[in-house]
């Protein structure tokens, strides 16, 4: 075996450029796999980590008021370990060096001990003192995008009452790790964030001493989730409870949920295209391998080495470059898998991020690397183990041509000489000729799928600050407000426009399918808020019955003409029945909308409006901001402008990083496809191109031979990558779409020109490189006949 492996090394040295190709193509693949894996077991417990030590809760519950005593019932409901009652509340502030006003959610702590649920890091600075009512710890994100530091001062109107608030310490918690201001699915870290203040200072604010407005709760191992749902809204809807949910519905859990999910999916997927690409690299490589050296192994076999040894010689043509791919690879991945985990800590708020590089990982790499490796020499070494020694000493039977397709064509005689020797070298191969043209096509469907997701969040923007929504400013109130008291905002000076509407909190029931639900009541849909699908098409209510997006009536069952059962969960809390009237396939989150008359009607009061949406004067921005600052009764304010800007930059940092790794792996992807197709028809063909030279062909015209069979490759895979990318994308839309968000299906033309322009960039450099090794083609050496 000693001189066997003096010979593979010899051999691997001679072919160092196609072996160092298709070890970047495994690295590639082994690196993504690598990366993904690490960073959904990091997360994974990073998320688990942080739940367990600060105690996340298991059910979560927002009600009108419940008193205190209440509290001994839910601890006796079977399956509950732990009992967590809160005072919680939406302020409007007055943040220095900020022109607009802010939004705080205001939490209490309890006034002696940790908060038994839902605990709080300290970041900087120290826990509030309870006794101290001005004292209190805000959200790290939010300080840190208003450059605040423990001893500033902010200024809040709390239950109509101006206050000055201390800020003594900077907190998280993992109740929000993905923090947005209710009703928002994208941060603004600048206009809201989360405070903590004590429970005494809280109650004497609101006016809810020996009451709570929000509770948390633990189970026990093997509790029902379900059951446990069932009594706490039994008991609690006198109490104006909306309804109890676990986890699976709690706004941060629920994104970063999602975040693992996507991962999930893109392990199997992408990984798998790179080793397919490896697998066929190798076999066409080996293949050729063992056509030229028949000779080679037949002198082997005669000097006594056996089949295994021969087939164990042929598979190490296959490991090395594996091994060389699987060691990058794996050190590759995991550098990138530590760095794209910094991404994700940017977007979710962990006090601390837990990378992990699992052995269980490096393994699987290894194991998939080398499950590809024999594959791909498989086929070559079982040819060369089942080759006769007498056999082999002789050259292979030259194959037998006939007159193809080409050549009975009238236009045959047209065409140049190197066109039709190109032509027809391509038509008497034609399975090998479609494995080329697939293989390059799995680049541009990378690059084709990476840009997708660029595009489509591009959409997304277009469409939700742009077409959908048109107001600058969208007041929340802290309280459903008579329309007499709301249209007062109209009035004020600098709003141009202002529009209203309605939100109330219903479960909607279908059979055994139930869902807690917002019914938004609007009052048009062609001014300042529009209803338009994912599409960009605008749609309209309908006179009577709901409008459901299309999700929501999926996961309900129903379809326009169906019957829902509506509870209302506030107010009179009544029961009605509503038909369903439409769907809507809109692009992020669950929606059901009606008539904001008909919505009054059905809730059975005399109408109530729960926020308004204004369009006003930005010379007269900065005096609304003051009066918006001071105005009682509101709980929130949301800058469509802000919110957009927020959400550019929160995207523009995760995608331009994804497309940049994507588009790297792709090219190199695409260059080993390319280079050694080249360099595996120059092998095969480098007699018959020596003797087109003798016989008088220019190098311009070998090279156009040589070279010209990989461009109708590369323009053949063009238009077939753009439909495995178009399909690609497909996938990767239902797969990363969820609740919160639909990735609408959208291609641009600057994605297909991006994807076309990279492949050529890469067919050209790789094209230089082998017209290189053409150009120092020695005539006498390839043409000299072995005897």
């Amino acid at each position: 075996m000693r001189q066997l492996n003096r010979k593979l090394l010899r051999d691997l040295l001679h072919m160092k450029g196609q072996m160092l190709a298709v070890t970047a193509v495994v690295a590639c693949g082994i690196a993504m796999f690598v990366s993904m894996s690490n960073v959904k077991y990091s997360l994974e417990m990073t998320r688990a980590d942080y739940y367990s030590r600060y105690r996340f809760a298991d059910l979560f519950m927002q009600l009108k008021r419940a008193p205190e005593f209440t509290l001994e019932a839910v601890r006796r409901i079977p399956g509950v370990a732990t009992v967590a009652p809160r005072i919680v509340t939406n302020v409007t502030l007055d943040v220095p060096g900020l022109d607009e006003p802010a939004t705080a959610q205001l939490v209490s702590l309890p006034d002696r001990g940790a908060a038994a649920l839902n605990g709080v890091f300290i970041a900087d600075g120290r826990m509030i003192d309870p006794s101290r009512p001005e004292e209190v710890v805000a959200s790290k994100p939010f300080m840190k995008a208003n450059r605040l530091k423990p001893g500033d001062h902010i200024g809040a109107v709390i239950n109509g009452r101006w206050k000055r608030l201390l800020i003594v310490g900077v907190g998280l918690s993992p109740e929000y790790i993905y923090e947005v201001q209710p009703g928002a699915f994208f941060p603004d870290n600048r206009r809201f964030g989360v405070f903590w203040m004590s429970r005494k200072a809280l109650e004497s604010a609101l006016d809810m001493t020996g009451a709570f407005n929000d509770l948390s709760l633990t189970l026990t191992h093997g509790a029902s989730e379900k059951e446990v749902i069932r009594q706490l809204d039994r008991m609690f809807s006198r109490y104006g409870s909306l309804g109890a949910y676990g986890r699976d519905q709690q706004m941060s859990d629920r994104f970063i949920g999602d975040e693992i999910r996507v991962l999930g999916m893109e392990i199997t997927v992408l990984p798998t295209i790179f080793l397919a690409v490896a697998v066929f690299l190798l076999n066409i490589v080996l293949q050729r391998l063992v056509s030229t050296q028949r000779e080679q192994i037949a002198v082997l076999k005669a000097n006594g080495y056996g089949d295994e040894e021969v087939g164990l010689h042929v598979l190490g043509f296959a490991l090395a470059p594996t091994v060389a791919g699987v060691v990058l690879g794996t050190g590759l991945g995991a550098w990138l898998g530590s760095a794209l985990l910094q991404l994700y800590g940017d977007v979710y708020n962990f006090p601390r991020l837990l990378y992990v590089f699992r052995m269980e990982n490096a393994l699987g790499a290894v194991l998939l690397s080398f499950a590809a490796a024999v594959g791909g020499a498989l086929m070559a070494a079982r040819r060369a183990v089942k080759l006769p020694p007498a056999e082999a000493m002789r050259p292979e039977s030259p194959p037998v041509y006939r007159p193809g397709l080409l050549d009975r064509s009238p236009i045959a005689h047209r065409l140049s000489m190197p066109v039709r020797i190109i032509l027809r070298n391509i038509e008497r191969h034609p399975f090998k000729s479609a494995l080329s043209v697939t293989m390059i096509s799995l680049a541009v469907a990378i690059l084709v799928a990476g840009r997708y997701t660029f595009d489509s969040v591009e959409r997304m923007s277009e469409v939700e600050f742009g077409s959908r929504h048109r107001e600058d400013v969208t007041v929340i109130f802290n309280d459903a407000m008579p329309p007499s008291t709301a249209y007062s905002f109209a009035s004020m000076k600098g709003v141009l426009d202002a529009e209203y509407y309605r939100e109330e909190p219903v479960r909607l029931t279908n059979g055994y399918r139930s869902r807690r639900q917002t019914i938004k009541g609007l009052q048009k849909t062609d001014g300042l808020q529009r209803l338009i699908d994912s599409h960009d098409r605008p749609q309209r209510l309908p006179q009577h019955g709901l409008l459901l997006t299309t999700t929501l009536a999926d996961l309900l069952g129903v379809k326009p003409g169906d019957v829902l059962h509506v509870d209302f969960l506030q107010g009179a809390r009544r029961s009605v029945d509503v038909p369903v009237a439409g769907t809507i396939d809109e692009i992020l989150g669950l929606s059901a909308y009606l008539r904001l008359d008909e919505l009054n009607r059905l809730a059975g009061d005399g109408g109530a409006l729960s926020a308004g949406v204004l369009k006003i004067d930005a010379s007269r921005s900065a005096e609304l901001n003051d009066r918006f600052k001071r105005t009682p009764g509101v709980a929130g304010i949301m800058m469509l402008q802000a919110l957009k800007k927020s959400f550019d930059e929160m995207i523009a940092k995760s995608m331009n990083t994804s497309t940049f790794i994507l588009t790297s792996f792709a090219c190199v992807l695409a260059f080993a496809m390319i280079y050694n197709g080249a360099r595996i028809t120059l092998s095969e063909r480098a007699r018959e191109l020596s003797s087109l030279r003798v016989l008088g062909m220019t190098k311009r015209e070998i090279a156009v031979i040589l070279l010209g069979e990989q461009a109708i490759f590369c323009a053949a895979a063009i238009p077939l990558g753009f439909l495995f990318g178009i399909m690609l994308s497909t996938l990767l839309a239902k797969a990363l779409s969820s609740e919160l968000y639909r990735l609408p299906l959208v291609f641009t033309p600057a994605n297909f020109l991006f994807a076309f322009a990279v492949l050529v960039t890469v067919a050209i450099v790789s094209g230089v490189i082998v017209g290189r090794k053409l150009v120092t083609l020695d005539l006498i050496a390839v043409l000299k006949t072995r005897e």
